[in-house]
């Protein structure tokens, strides 16, 4: 209570320091109390001062012994790992020196390694060096006489090429050693190394901090003792040495202070029953004459002030209407050790204060709705979502319409030119009958509307009556005559700016409430958009990157796959929701009717994904065309890749190839074997003709870009009907998703999928792996086909000269069977002149095989590794023009190499007249 009293601000004669402790010192005289006697006593432990005292004591002892031992446990553990690393760099340096193992292997080892490990030993700071052979006999020792005797400690697994860290208790004290192998360079154990030094020799910290720690003991200490003196010091002087009958007067004229003051006063038990009020709290609340000993909810009061009162929750300057006056309430309770449960609560009139509060409620809903402007604007990098989002926070709080016109190059992510037209982005408003342009109308401003004044002047525009605005119907006298009608009758124009740049206007109007806009309102509209402003430019700069991102990766993509007839092929490409990715696919026509199938992926999204992505697969199209086997091809790859790196990270501010990844897979429909080849690819995926699905095992090899791994291939070999999957790893894996079990679910998608390709990518696609977020997916399905056996013609050549006739006879036979007669000439010329080259510069066994697919495909094998170059023979030449034929009468022609020699091979170009025989489907 006396707390209560000194807030009203009102003089009490019973506050210390009045007339009763004046009275208690006359009456006492001035010895009976002496600051100095009294804080003596207080110290001693008698009072509440004295015994915070001794509980602080208690407190800082205990700091002090747990640092204290916290330390000595820390400089013990630290001087452990301090002695275990040093010994085992010391041992480590020393196995690996230089001329150590040609030292170990040498007729006297102690003659050239124990000056070695003197030296070593003193300059590294350890207690001893051993070397010795692996039986563990010394070469050395900082003492000479125990050299040629065997160590003490843990040897077997350093002979085991392994290093061994331990402790133990030498004669030198406790110590800690470390052996370590000397290895020959055929990885052979020749020698152990040793190093070890006593704890002792690596502590000192300990005795550095000790003194610390306690010195800050001690100031704690004496700070303390100093604290505990000053509050019992103070307590004794703010009392005065009042005693107990002092104090109980003083709450004996608690009801005379109760009714001086000026500030109404009230005290409700837990029950909610008014135990007291002062004459103000009457006279405030108008409370009646029996109000003490009733509940507060049945005098009458206003509902809002009645339940506080009888809540008896804390309250802190609430503000509550009583009739014509505006009461400020404070409440806080009394239920405290030895006090009454229950609630004192002060009334204060504020009456004059209604204005302010409105003006301030006001000021705080605007700050509430600039704060929610800077979270809710912005959520996303979408320019139209974004003017949407200011248009919807402003209808209703702010106006009752609101409206977003942006330049047309700012939705495609360009730089705004003032001089074009606007469209009209977002409209928001309290209905939807408005006859205001609608959204997604291009809309011109004439110079004299206010948004022409705002776009000119880059400043706001404020129509408090927009009915008498002048050069405002100019710009539709039509709808500006509707506007009025309508009902909208004020009008605020802000330009959409960010930094230089002028993005657009944006619109308020006023239909509902009566009062025109006003200039700090005006105010506020300008800073709420000049905060839109900054997240619209964001989104319409992302628009421009992402716009140049996908640009750039369509472009690098396949458009059209190539004709080829080996492969029914199906493919489809999700790109990811935000932003663009790094995976790739492409279907290679290769020699000999087989197709070459890839599918790669780079880490990562934006322009540089993208364009590493680019250089990828340009790299695998020239590699394809030097016919090399998956693995090898992967290899020239992996080095690209490990160049790529090198550039990236040579040059200032570019990021390494990360994570990229390959699957390269070769299809021949002659023989129907595949081969396949992955570097940290996930695996394909294979549907039988039966309908079963399994992952075949391919060698799993490391992402591109490490190197010095090889690289191992698959071969499969796949019955005509196959289904061979590709894919990237965002159809199988994600944050919440490991690759195992999206691997099955990716398995029981693929066994409901019908025959054919497409049906089984659009059966992947529409299942649950299609839940894709933040990663591109990269699917592409090849149903396999093979040449019938009437397609394919093959001859053995023995090695004379002779027989190239023979086969020139049997390849004319053949073309009439196929019906093909026109191209036998070429066909003769052609293999005359591989056969010949094959029999004078290659080796046997040489055989021909003619294929009949989308082309006629010729093909000479033989032994020799040797290729064949092009080249223009001289006037004086006798040979040296095969080659030169072959490659003006062929459409394509090239060298491919096997396990065991070369083919060489040329296509022609089918008649029309014979049509697309292509592979049997």
């Amino acid at each position: 209570m006396v707390r209560l009293l000194g807030r009203s601000g009102t003089r009490s004669p019973l506050r210390p320091g009045a007339a009763p402790s004046a009275r208690r010192q006359r009456e006492a005289g001035p010895s009976r109390w002496h600051p100095v006697a009294g804080l003596r006593a207080a110290l001693g432990g008698r009072s509440v001062a004295g015994q915070v005292f001794l509980l602080v004591v208690v407190i800082v002892l205990l700091l002090v012994v747990a640092a204290v031992v916290a330390l000595v446990l820390q400089v013990r553990y630290d001087t452990t790992q301090e002695a275990r690393n040093r010994s085992l760099a010391v041992a480590e340096t020393f196995a690996n020196a230089p001329g150590t193992v040609e030292a170990l292997r040498s007729p006297g080892p102690t003659a050239v390694l124990q000056p070695r490990a003197e030296a070593a030993r003193e300059q590294s700071r350890v207690d001893f060096i051993v070397v010795m052979n692996t039986d563990g006999t010394r070469y050395t020792h900082p003492e000479p006489d125990r050299i040629g005797k065997e160590f003490v400690g843990t040897l077997a697994p350093a002979l085991a090429g392994k290093t061994v860290t331990e402790e133990i208790e030498g004669t030198i004290g406790h110590l800690v050693q470390a052996v370590v192998p000397v290895k020959a360079p055929d990885g052979q154990v020749v020698g152990l190394v040793s190093a070890g030094i006593t704890t002792e020799n690596v502590g000192g910290t300990a005795d550095r901090q000790l003194p610390l720690v306690l010195s800050a003991a001690a100031v704690a200490l004496a700070l303390a003792t100093a604290g505990a003196a000053l509050v019992s010091r103070r307590l004794l002087r703010q009392t005065h040495g009042l005693g107990p009958h002092e104090m109980t007067r003083m709450y004996e004229h608690h009801d005379a202070v109760l009714h001086a003051v000026r500030e109404g006063v009230l005290i409700v038990d837990d029950e909610g029953t008014l135990v007291l009020a002062n004459d103000e709290a009457h006279r405030l609340l108008e409370l009646p004459a029996d109000a003490e000993g009733r509940h507060v909810l049945t005098l009458g009061l206003e509902s809002g002030t009645a339940d506080l009162l009888a809540s008896g929750r804390v309250a802190t300057d609430e503000v509550h209407l009583v009739g014509d006056r505006l009461l400020a309430v404070n409440q806080r309770t009394t239920d405290r050790a030895g006090v009454p449960p229950g609630s004192v609560a002060t009334l204060r009139d504020s009456t004059e204060l209604r204005a302010l509060s409105g003006r301030a409620e006001t000021a705080r809903e605007r700050l509430n709705m600039l704060y929610d402007a800077g979270v809710g604007i912005g959520t996303s990098l979408d320019v139209t979502r974004t003017a949407e989002e200011l248009t919807e926070l402003a209808v209703p709080r702010f106006a009752d319409f609101a409206t977003v016109d942006l330049f047309d190059a700012v939705l495609s992510g360009g730089q705004p030119d003032a001089a074009a037209t606007l469209s009209r982005t977002a409209l928001s408003g309290i209905r939807k009958d408005a006859p205001l342009y609608p959204a997604g109308d291009r809309i011109r401003f004439v110079a004299s509307s206010p948004q022409g004044r705002s776009l000119g002047t880059g400043r706001p525009v404020l129509e408090p009556k927009l009915g008498e605005a002048p050069g405002w119907q100019a710009q539709d006298l039509e709808r500006s005559a509707q506007i009025v009608e309508y009902g909208i009758h004020s009008l605020i124009t802000v330009p959409l700016r960010a930094g230089t740049l002028l993005l657009g206007v944006v619109s308020f109007w006023r239909s509902e409430k009566p009062e025109p806009f006003d200039e700090d309102e005006s105010a506020l509209a300008e800073e709420l958009v000049a905060r839109a402003a900054v997240s619209i430019d964001n989104a319409r700069r992302y628009t421009r990157e992402h716009s140049m991102a996908v640009t750039l990766q369509r472009s690098l993509l396949p458009r059209s796959l190539p004709g080829q007839g080996a492969l029914e092929i199906a493919y489809r490409y999700l790109p990811a929701q935000a932003g663009v990715g790094g995976d790739w696919f492409d279907v290679l026509p290769l020699s000999g009717a087989r197709v070459a199938l890839v599918v790669g992926d780079v880490v990562g999204h934006g322009l540089h994904a993208a364009a590493t992505m680019g250089r990828l697969r340009t790299a695998v199209h020239n590699f394809s065309s030097l016919d090399l086997p998956p693995d090898e091809l992967i290899s020239l790859l992996d080095e690209l890749v490990g160049r790529i790196d090198q550039d990236e990270t040579e040059a200032e501010g570019s990021a390494p190839v990360t994570g990229a990844t390959c699957l390269y897979a070769v299809y021949d429909p002659a023989s129907r074997r595949c081969t396949v080849a992955r570097a940290g690819h996930p695996p394909p995926a294979l549907i039988l003709p039966d309908g079963s699905v399994e992952f075949p095992d391919v060698p799993a090899g490391p992402p591109l870009g490490l190197g010095g791994l090889p690289f191992e291939t698959a071969e499969l070999e796949l019955d005509e009907g196959s289904r061979l999957v590709l894919y990237t790893d965002g159809l199988v894996e994600d944050r919440e998703r490991d690759i195992d079990v999206g691997l099955e679910m990716l398995r029981d998608a693929l066994g409901r999928a019908g025959e054919s390709s497409e049906d089984t990518c659009r059966v992947v696609l529409d299942s649950q792996l299609t839940a894709r977020s933040s990663d591109d997916i990269a699917l592409l399905v090849a149903r396999t086909r093979a040449l019938a056996a009437d397609q394919v013609a093959e001859w053995p050549v023995p090695t004379d000269p002779a027989t190239v006739g023979e086969v020139r006879a049997a390849v004319t036979r053949q073309l009439a069977e196929w019906g093909l007669e026109e191209l036998t000439f070429t066909t003769e010329l052609i293999l005359s002149e591989l056969v010949t080259n094959a029999l004078r510069y290659g080796g046997g066994p040489i055989h021909v095989r003619v294929l009949r697919d989308r082309n006629l495909i010729c093909e000479v094998f033989d032994s020799s590794s040797t290729s064949p170059h092009l080249r223009y023979a001289t006037m004086t030449d006798e040979g040296g023009r095969g080659l030169f034929l072959v490659a003006q009468l062929a459409e394509r022609w090239g060298t491919r190499y096997l396990p065991a020699g070369k083919v060489i091979w040329a296509e022609q170009p089918l008649p029309r007249s014979s049509g697309r025989s292509g592979a049997k489907s």
